[in-house]
């Protein structure tokens, strides 16, 4: 018991002088210490806090052999869990020290210890056999020796080395010989001849003791019996026979050939071969010996992990009478072959990896070992694929799993990764461990849509809550943080409208928050709104959220939904009378008809037609011009008056139209000079009862029209000739009118007018030879008061007088009109518009709302 407190207080002594190295944890504890013995004060030697190691979990890990220690959890000490053999653990085995791995996590760390168990005098020498029968002749003379078998100590060291004593005698005593090459070897020694006739039976004790504190003993009987005649006992030519035999060897396989000779002649001379009594039957199973030939043979598999020599003792004992033998040691020596590969174990696994994980963030820890030795239990370990990930080594035999590159979840979702084996041996053999390692996602990846930006075309008037377009974004990111919201983004867009102001988008549309499908909020109207641009914005539902936008522009295209509208005469409004002269010939123009189309293309187009009287009447509207000209001479039988009905309609599908009511009176003579030169002013026609005073006033004055005619005509025909001329070398020079809205006139082949909103005024002539288009830029609203009207001094405006008339027209519109009409504008022509055949023209860059010219 003394001894037991004197190697615990030694422990302490060792406990007080740890040191690491290289990261590792050095303790020493006594074989058989009691369960719950402190072995270190393993937290505190790693540097943990007081109550860090049961927060991080701080607990070894068995690689399949059980330990016999454990780790407190509330202490974090190192005690002995379960009793601690030495002979079991280790055998002879000098130091025996285990090793262990600590794991502790949050953050993950290894560290490695070594436990050494220390030896105590817990085992007793030991005799194979309790009794021993030697045949000695008579004849055997004094130093005679006879091996005998020594004892075994399963204890080490100190505690393992045994000394022998004889009980007295005066024949015999014990020798001990000790030599590099044998070892130790004990010898009976003869001292003095023996007489078989006076003792032929000696009785002797064998005692061996060991080094231990106390020592402890063991003992085995001698029962020596004296033999007489044979006196030479077989000699072997050497006391000691080396073999060396790779393991794995077949059975049968002849190991060597003993021999020994005997000097005796005759039945004495011939030997035979034995094992030795004292062998194990361990050894007998695995060889075999022939007793006549002496040959020695393999006979059980050998395993040089299980054990890697044998000493074999052998006997040569021939045929006299008594027998006499003579011994030797056969030493076999297992050679290591690579049989055994590799092993891994993975002792720890931290799964999922964050896709967001640093490089060398630690996945896995994994131990190797080989049985074999040498470089045939040399490992060397790999991973595949060598991205991303790698192995360090952190230990002889224990390696780390870590991270070498950047995880990308949306690009590999799931590792397959194996750890490789290999030893050193030739050939070499392998193993393989195979984990799956998924990678869990983290929000780095925004929303995206296909394209940058949506081109919407929606036809006007559509009904409230219409679906307009679906857009979808991907986000290659998984559960919350891949679930896309759609949103009109605030600040995004917006829209002019041609009543002024700014209106924001949300106010046209809204987006479903999960199917991304934009709605209409309410009808759209081409004449207030041609073109809506918005961002729409997608946004994850991680944390934090991620967006990503794209632009929509939605083109509202244009619906026949608005009939022409006819503008009042140039003269004033509705009712007021038009003076206007009519020749007795034919294509003297009486009137012309203004109409607009708030409509755009095709849809504001306008033609004239004459709907009352029909027939050969004396009149005609012009189809796309709106003139009312003489379509013959009048005569006295078409009347006092003519009523006209003329329908404008525009080419929409289907048609739009309003009716003009234009009611004509006939006069004759002088009243038609009175009603030229008062019709501005008085609203009627001059009266036929006036006398014969007047008749040469009224020629005078209609000469003078006649020459202010020819030089405005002629006027006119210089000013187009002059503007060709310039829009034929400059097909892009422009007349600037006076600021504000202003509307674009294009002349199309067929003779109609088109209106586009534009702030100047401009006179276009295209570059081609095939035709010429006269386009002109006017006001669509009435010009404010500072600029001149447009209807002063401007050629073409009606109704206009003639220099020839016989008679005077008055003209009336009936359909009620004055109301200003909507203004509009769209970049880019439509490829109906009558502006196609003015390609040079700068209005064509905007869709054009055909008319007459007022």
């Amino acid at each position: 018991m003394g001894v037991y407190w004197g190697a615990l207080l030694w422990v302490l002594v060792l406990q007080l002088a740890w040191t690491l190295v290289g990261g590792q944890v050095r303790y020493s504890v006594p074989e058989e210490a009691k369960v719950g013995t402190v072995v270190g004060r393993l937290a505190q030697d790693l540097g943990l806090e007081a109550g860090e190691p049961e927060a991080r979990r701080l607990r070894l890990v068995s690689q399949g052999r059980r330990a016999s220690v454990e780790v407190s959890g509330a202490s974090g000490a190192l005690v002995v869990s379960s009793r601690l053999d030495r002979e079991e653990l280790c055998g002879k085995s000098v130091p025996c020290t285990l090793r262990l791995e600590v794991l502790v996590e949050r953050p993950l760390r290894v560290f490695h210890v070594e436990l050494e168990v220390t030896d105590i005098n817990d085992n007793a020498p030991v005799f194979n056999v309790k009794e021993e029968v030697l045949n000695i002749a008579e004849s055997s003379l004094p130093g005679s020796r006879f091996p005998l078998e020594g004892a075994s100590d399963a204890d080490v060291g100190t505690n393992a080395q045994l000394s022998y004593s004889l009980s007295p005698s005066e024949h015999f005593s014990l020798d001990i010989q000790k030599t590099e090459e044998e070892g130790e070897s004990l010898f009976l020694v003869l001292r003095k001849p023996l007489d078989r006739e006076t003792m032929p039976i000696h009785r002797l004790v064998q005692t061996a003791t060991d080094g231990g504190r106390p020592a402890l003993t063991g003992t085995m009987e001698l029962v020596i019996s004296v033999l007489d005649a044979n006196d030479n006992a077989p000699q072997f030519n050497q006391s000691v026979y080396k073999i060396k035999v790779l393991e794995g060897s077949e059975p049968g396989t002849l190991l060597i050939t003993l021999s020994a000779t005997d000097l005796d002649e005759g039945i004495s001379s011939d030997v035979m071969y034995f094992f030795s009594k004292h062998v194990t039957a361990e050894v007998r199973e695995m060889f075999s010996i022939d007793e006549n030939k002496g040959e020695m043979r393999l006979r059980g598999n050998l395993d040089y992990e299980e054990k890697d020599s044998y000493e074999i003792a052998i006997e040569a004992r021939d045929k006299g009478s008594p027998p006499l033998s003579g011994h030797c040691k056969v030493v076999v020596e297992v050679l290591d072959v690579n049989d055994n590969a590799p092993e891994v174990w993975v002792t720890s696994l931290s799964v999922p990896v964050p896709e967001d994980a640093a490089v060398g963030t630690v996945v896995a820890l994994l131990s190797v070992s080989d049985r074999d030795s040498g470089a045939n239990g040399r490992v060397r370990c790999t991973v595949w694929p060598s991205v991303p990930f790698g192995l360090v080594s952190t230990f002889s035999g224990s390696y780390s799993l870590v991270l070498r590159e950047a995880l990308d979840r949306e690009r590999v979702s799931e590792y397959e990764v194996e750890v490789r084996a290999e030893d050193g041996g030739a050939p070499p053999l392998r193993a393989s461990r195979a984990l799956r390692v998924p990678v869990s996602d983290v929000n780095d990846n925004a929303p995206a849509f296909s394209q940058a930006v949506y081109t919407v075309l929606v036809r006007e008037n559509n009904a409230a809550g219409a679906e307009l377009a679906r857009l979808w974004a991907r986000d290659p990111d998984e559960g919350g943080n891949g679930r896309v919201s759609y949103s009109v983004a605030e600040s995004g867009g917006g829209s002019s409208v041609s009543g002024g102001g700014w209106r924001p988008a949300s106010s046209y549309v809204s987006v479903d928050a999960e199917s991304g499908r934009v709605w209409a909020l309410q009808p759209l109207d081409y004449e207030e709104l041609q073109v809506l641009q918005f961002e729409v914005r997608a946004v994850d539902a991680g944390e934090p959220a991620l967006c990503g936008n794209a632009t929509v522009q939605l083109f509202v295209l244009d619906e026949n939904d608005n009939a022409p509208v006819l503008l009042p005469p140039a003269g004033g409004g509705p009712g007021s009378g038009a003076a206007g002269s009519a020749a007795s010939g034919v294509d003297s123009v009486v009137a012309k008809i203004r109409a607009v189309d708030a409509d755009s293309g095709y849809n504001a187009w306008l033609r004239y037609e004459l709907w009352e009287p029909r027939g050969k009447g004396p009149f005609r509207v012009g189809l796309y011009s709106g003139e009312v000209s003489t379509a013959r001479a009048l005569e006295e039988a078409d009347g006092p008056r003519q009523r006209l009905v003329i329908v404008v309609r525009d080419h929409g599908e289907p048609a739009r139209s309003a009716t003009a009511t234009l009611s004509v009176s006939l006069v004759e003579g002088t009243e038609a000079v009175l009603a030229a030169a008062s019709s501005g002013s008085s609203g009627a026609g001059l009266r036929p009862a006036e006398g014969g005073a007047l008749a040469a006033a009224s020629a005078t004055t209609t000469n003078v029209w006649l020459v202010v005619a020819i030089c405005v005509v002629s006027s006119l025909f210089l000013l187009a000739l002059v503007l060709y001329g310039a829009s034929r070398w400059s097909p892009r020079s422009a007349v600037l009118s006076c600021p504000g809205p202003t509307t674009l006139v294009c002349a199309s082949e067929v003779g109609s007018w088109s209106y586009s909103q534009r702030q100047s005024r401009s006179l276009c002539v295209t570059d081609g030879g095939g035709k010429s288009d006269l386009m002109v830029f006017s006001p669509n609203f009435p010009p404010p008061a500072s600029c001149p009207s447009a209807e002063n001094g401007s050629a073409g405006k009606g109704p206009s007088l003639s220099p020839f008339a016989s008679g005077v027209v008055s003209v009336f519109y009936s359909s009620a009109s004055g109301n200003p009409f909507k203004t509009w504008g769209k970049k880019g022509c439509s490829p109906a518009s009558p502006c196609d055949s003015v390609p040079a023209c700068s209005c064509c860059s905007g869709i054009c709302s055909t008319s007459s010219v007022p």
